[in-house]
Order: C-alpha cells, then sequence, then structure tokens
C-alpha cells in the first residue's frame, strides 16, 4: 500500500481525544479543525457525548464505517489493544503518537514489537510510535500537536525528531515557508525514512526532499535508493549524532579515524545528498531548490547597490570555488548606454546607491539574457533613495518572464526591507540575510547539479587469485583469529596484484643476519607477534640496517627490550625484510561500517597518519574518479604531485591500488578493518611496494 492514507485520508479518527486544553488528545483535534480539514472526523472518547462540536463514539467498531487514518494517543499500554481495533474494523493507515515505547528501555522495546506484529497481521502500516504527527497543508491536513498548519509549498520535510519539527513549523510560519508534506517519524517501528524519501519522490507536490536524521534503518537499501531519487530531486538532510561509535575498538588506524560520522557523509556522497548543518542553512537551501530552477553552471552575476555589499560577495564568490560570469561585450554596452557613468558595468555591477526599482529592473533583464550567466544574486541596502519594495516586485517581475535562470536575493536590513522581505517570499525568491548564505546556497544548487551530471559510474573489475585469498581468510576463521599477520596479509595483498618487499622469519641473530646477506643490505628488521599491531609502540622497527652486525645487534636488543615492555606477548621472532626507498610514503585502509559495508581511507603514510588525520573517505566499491578524488581531497596531494621542482609520484598507481582494495574487501565481506601502510610509491614508471600491512577479520 501506498502513502495515500497517511496524506489524503477521506475520513480521520483520534483515539484519545480529549477535551482538556494542552492534552495531545485535545491538540490533534483542534489542529485538525482549526486547519479546515474536510473529511470526516470521529473523535473517540467514551467518557463524553461531544467535543468541540463534533460527536464522540466509545470505540472504533462503533463509527459504523472504517477510518481511512487513525490517530492514536491514549497511554502506551493501551496502544495494542487499540491496534486490535484498527486491525478488527480494516483500517491500514496509523499514526502512533504515544510515547513511552523502545525510546524509554527493554520493556518498551518489547511493547513496541509487540504493536507492530499486530499491524502486520492486520496488514497496516504505522508511522510511529512517540512522533508529532503528520500535516499536509495541500489538503488541509493537520493530524499532528505542532502548532498552526503552514502554508503550501514544494518542500517535503521528514523529522526524526517531533520537537524539533515543532520548532521548524514555528520558525517556516514566522518566515511564510511553505511545505507539501511534513511526516514525523519517531520510532520508525514500521514506516522508516526511506519510506517518507521514495513517498515524496514521486510527489508531484514535491521539488525537494528535506529532513533530519539521527539514524538509517537499512545502509545498503537507503544508499541504492537515495542515489536514484537524487537524479530526479534534491535531497537535504540534517544528520546529528557525528560522533564516533566507539564500541568496538579500532585495531587499524583506518578503524580509528573512520567515525560514525565519517560513514554517513559517504553515504550521502555517494546518494548525492546535499548534508546541511542547521536549521538555517537547511531552510536557506530548500527555498532555492524548492522555487530556482537548477543553474547550468557556476557563472555568477552580482547586481549591488553598494560597492562594499558587492566586494563582499566577490570574497564569498571566490571562497566557494565558484567563477564571476564575463559579461559578454553586447551585455556590457547595454549596461553603459542606460547606466550612469560612475556605475560599475563589470561584474560585480554596481549600479549605486541612488539605483530606484526601475535601474535595478534594467540590470537583472540585461543580464539574464546574458549567455554567459548562470545565476544572478541582486544585493540591495536600504540607502536614503532606495525603493526595497517596488525593486523586489520589479525582481519577481522580471523572473516571472525570464524563469530559466536561478536568481536569489540578499536584502540587507531590517525594518526598511521588512515589506521587500514579504513581496520576495510570495513571488518564491530565496531571501538571505547575508551574502554569504546566499554565495554558499549558489554552490549548493551547482555542487547538486554536477553531481546529478557525473559520469556513469563503472566498476573496474581486475584480475586477481580469489582463491588464494580466501583460503588464508578461511584459515584463521576457523582457528577464531581476528588479526591476520603481517606475512599473510601481504600474500592477500599479492593475489590482488599489489607488490610486497622480500622477508623472512629470523628466531636468532646469526640467521637474521643470514636473511639479511641474502636480500642485500640495507634492510628493516620488525618485531614478529600476534600480539603487537602496532611495531613502532614498541621500538619493533629497525631501518637502515647495512651490515650483518647491525642486523644481529638490532635483532638481540628487540629481543631483550620488547619482552620487558610487553611480557604478556607471544614473540615468534623477527621479520627481516628488504628496506624499500626512494618514494612517498601514504596510506591506503579500509573499515567496514556496520550500517553501509566498507569505507575506503587515503592519507599521508606513516606513524603520524592519526595525528594529521589528512585523510579522504569513500564508500566501497570505488571507481577510477572516485579513487582518484579521493586523493584530490587531502593536503598530501599537493606533496605527491610535486612542489617546488620537486618531481611527483604516480598518481594513477595510488588510485589503482585503493580501486584494487575496494575490490579485495567487496568480495570478501568477511574484512573488518585493514591498513597498508606505508604504501611507498614513487615516479611514474616505478614500482608501488605495499611495505607493511594488516588485515583484521570476521565471520560475515
Amino acid at each position: 500500500m501506498a502513502l495515500k492514507k497517511f496524506f489524503n485520508p477521506s475520513s480521520v479518527a483520534i483515539v484519545g481525544a480529549s477535551r482538556t486544553k494542552g492534552k495531545v488528545g485535545y491538540e490533534i483535534l483542534r489542529s485538525m479543525l482549526e486547519a479546515g480539514y474536510k473529511g470526516s472526523i470521529f473523535p473517540i472518547n467514551p467518557n463524553t457525548e461531544t467535543i468541540e462540536g463534533l460527536k464522540c463514539y466509545p470505540d472504533l467498531a462503533s463509527i459504523g464505517q472504517v477510518p481511512e487514518l487513525v490517530i492514536i494517543s491514549v497511554p502506551a499500554q493501551m496502544v495494542p489493544e487499540v491496534m486490535q481495533q484498527c486491525a478488527k474494523v480494516g483500517t491500514k493507515a496509523v499514526i502512533i503518537i504515544t510515547s513511552g515505547f523502545k525510546e524509554v528501555g527493554q520493556e518498551g522495546r518489547e511493547l513496541e514489537q509487540r504493536v507492530i506484529q499486530i499491524a502486520k497481521q492486520g496488514r497496516m502500516r504505522v508511522i510511529g510510535p512517540n512522533c508529532l504527527g503528520v500535516i499536509v497543508p495541500g489538503n488541509k491536513l493537520n493530524a499532528s500537536f505542532g502548532g498552526e498548519l503552514p502554508a503550501k509549498g514544494a518542500i517535503g520535510y521528514l523529522s526524526q525528531s517531533g520537537a524539533l519539527m515543532a520548532a521548524i513549523l514555528d520558525m517556516a510560519n514566522a518566515n511564510g515557508i511553505g511545505f507539501s508534506k511534513l511526516v514525523s517519524i519517531g520510532n520508525k517501528a514500521d514506516i522508516n525514512e526511506l519510506d517518507i524519501i521514495k513517498a515524496l519522490a514521486v510527489d508531484t507536490e514535491t521539488r525537494v526532499i528535506v529532513g533530519y536524521l539521527e539514524s538509517i534503518i537499512d545502509g545498503n537499501a537507503f544508499v541504492s535508493q537515495a542515489e536514484q531519487i537524487s537524479q530526479q530531486k534534491p535531497i537535504l538532510l540534517m544528520k546529528s549524532g557525528g560522533t564516533s561509535a566507539g564500541a568496538k575498538a579500532a585495531s587499524s588506524h583506518t578503524g580509528s579515524l573512520a567515525g560514525s560520522d565519517v560513514a554517513y557523509e559517504c553515504v550521502f556522497e555517494r546518494a548525492g545528498i546535499i548534508r546541511c548543518s542547521s536549521i538555517k542553512q537547511q531552510f536557506d537551501y530548500a527555498q532555492a531548490f524548492a522555487n530556482q530552477p537548477l543553474p547550468a553552471g557556476s557563472r555568477v552575476a552580482v547586481i549591488t547597490n553598494a560597492g562594499g555589499v558587492g566586494i563582499m560577495a566577490a570574497d564569498a564568490v571566490e571562497q566557494q570555488g565558484l567563477s564571476f560570469a564575463k559579461l559578454s561585450d553586447e551585455t556590457t554596452k547595454k549596461l553603459a548606454a542606460k547606466l550612469p557613468a560612475a556605475a560599475s558595468i563589470n561584474n560585480p555591477i554596481d549600479i549605486l546607491g541612488d539605483a530606484l526599482a526601475d535601474r535595478y529592473e534594467f540590470v537583472l533583464d540585461t543580464v539574464l539574457d546574458d549567455g554567459g550567466v548562470d545565476v544572478v544574486l541582486v544585493l540591495l541596502t536600504p540607502q536614503a533613495m532606495t525603493e526595497p519594495s517596488a525593486t523586489a516586485e520589479a525582481v519577481i517581475k522580471i523572473t516571472s518572464e525570464k524563469s530559466a535562470k536561478p536568481v536569489l536575493a540578499c536584502f540587507l536590513g531590517a525594518s526598511k526591507i521588512a515589506e521587500a522581505a514579504k513581496i520576495l517570499r510570495k513571488g518564491k525568491i530565496p531571501l538571505y540575510d547575508a551574502t554569504e548564505m546566499a554565495v554558499s546556497t549558489i554552490k549548493a544548487m551547482t555542487e547538486y547539479v554536477r553531481w546529478r551530471t557525473r559520469p556513469k559510474r563503472v566498476i573496474k573489475l581486475f584480475a586477481v587469485n580469489r582463491r588464494k585469498a580466501e583460503n588464508i581468510i578461511e584459515r584463521y576463521l576457523r582457528r577464531g583469529v581476528r588479526e591476520i599477520n603481517e606475512e599473510d596479509s601481504k600474500e592477500i595483498l599479492e593475489a590482488y596484484g599489489f607488490v610486497t618487499p622480500k622477508g623472512s622469519i629470523a628466531t636468532t641473530a646469526q640467521q637474521a643476519a643470514n636473511i639479511a646477506q641474502q636480500l642485500g643490505f640495507p634492510v628493516v628488521l620488525k618485531i614478529w607477534s600476534p600480539d603487537i599491531l602496532h611495531k613502532s609502540d614498541v621500538s619493533g622497527v629497525r631501518l637502515g640496517l647495512n651490515s650483518a652486525t647491525e642486523v644481529m645487534d638490532a635483532f638481540d636488543l628487540m629481543m631483550y627490550r620488547i619482552p620487558k615492555q610487553v611480557p604478556e606477548a607471544d614473540i615468534l621472532g623477527v621479520l627481516v625484510q628488504e628496506m624499500c626507498g626512494g618514494g612517498k610514503e601514504v596510506i591506503l585502509g579500509v573499515h567496514r561500517d556496520p550500517h553501509f559495508g566498507p569505507l575506503m581511507m587515503f592519507g599521508l603514510g606513516g606513524t603520524m597518519v592519526e595525528v594529521l588525520k589528512d585523510v579522504s573517505f569513500y564508500l566501497a566499491p570505488l571507481t577510477a574518479e572516485e579513487a582518484k578524488q579521493m586523493l584530490v581531497d587531502t593536503k598530501t596531494y599537493k606533496i605527491l604531485k610535486g612542489v617546488r621542482g620537486e618531481e611527483g609520484v604516480d598518481i594513477d598507481i595510488i588510485a589503482e591500488g585503493l580501486q584494487r582494495l575496494s575490490q579485495l574487501v567487496t568480495e570478501f565481506p568477511q574484512i573488518q578493518e585493514m591498513d597498508i601502510n606505508p604504501y611507498v610509491v614513487g615516479r611514474v614508471g616505478t614500482t608501488a611496494i605495499a611495505v607493511d600491512a594488516r588485515i583484521s577479520v570476521e565471520q560475515s
């Protein structure tokens, strides 16, 4: 069943309707009446005959017909009984306002499960429990206790927090912002965020999907379906809970850096979702997406009556990575012919402080005709001669005639521009009280267009020895060992096309010297123990040993000191390994998020990665373009490209390494965490070496 009966029911029953003002059951009924709902309303209350002039019924069965939507606002322990009534009369859509379910603990969780079991048996869909309700301005439906019915608009809103939705409603009503639908999803016991997003995606009255989430139920389904929906409509989300989950200690650098918020950033990037940091920013963005066309590009034209404000806008455009539109000769000639000699006909276009509405109208009309302009920002400061309201009318007039390009307005001031603000909002012109927010909105729109027009994602599959990797992983899982040792980790990497340094395990100093002589100097020594994950923390790595004597001395020192530092560690010997040099050290990593799967990481290699945190993450599997972008997103990228005459390294081979690693962890869900650190990369034409590796596995 679609969600139509939640959004456009012909009749609504309110179980728990009350005569007492201030009680939820009364406020919902009052909201329905004040909104002007045209359908039938059935208050359910066995203790009274009427409420607000409406006949009351003792229970659902006594109504004599099937209410298309039932709103439940009774104590939590009574909800299962009411749900049984809903099933008996045949209602298919239920909103449970009542709190006291899984949000309060195990007893509430069990009660919620009982309620949903009844719903499934009765083939009912449920919004809530613990929610504010549903509001549909176009249908005069205010099935909530959130406040007065807002204006009709093109913004579809969902919120996991009822209290936040109530605050958003109040802000929206104060600023004349309209909605198509508002849904408080509460505990998401049945209908969840993806169900609502999918419903808003096909809703003809909704142009932009906006919301607040604290969690996502089904990570894989959310990513794949939200990505499809974003191709058609923009999705703007606030997501709270940005700290690391931290429930399980991470053994890898990648795991320690990949908090839950990193996962959501990666998911939103993949799905084309625009993440908002505040309610204000969300509404700043939403009003533009809901009321203006998308820009064809990032070329901005600024019209202003004050030089200082124009400079502020210019700074913001540059800081956001946008570009100033270069006005055509034809445009500048038209402007020069009619504007005062002191006006600036270059971009920003300064039409001077004495500009009246007709001057704004002429310039906006002219600039919108310029093929080199993608979006226009109109700035106004209320000076002595300024006509804010008339200028607002002029902006609306021109944009209604030429609606192919987005136009945003930033009218600075307060009381002097108050009436103009009302005019602009009524005319669907996005209005901002700061140039920075207006330009930030333009940036969000252009980034969304960039995402929507990106090349089709193509995942390259490399020829690998999957069987070899599988045998090693299964051997560890059978033994119940989580950490795969360095030698076996490198064998897995070799099976997927990585090159690793040569080396062997020594159990005596003389054996270490013999291995070193066979490899050729210089060599590296690493302590070999399944109980020591970060070898450098216990001085378990020695670099650049150039003789047999140095090797034996280093071996003896390790075997003497390290058992004293970590007496519980089982030390099996020392790995003697050829030393790799002549390149830059980077880290390639993976952390498997429990909801969304493997997150790929790239950053500066070595021991300082967790300190500097110059890393980027992306959701696997990776395309070649995404792998390259992971490099570009770090400061390390400039170093890798080469600075001050220094030759750069092979960028493509790093991107290929990320793709190979992406294939490995996609094909083996048992891999939970993984680091290749350092991954030494030289100039183009040289071989990249996976010097050290760590893999953690669990049964999937």
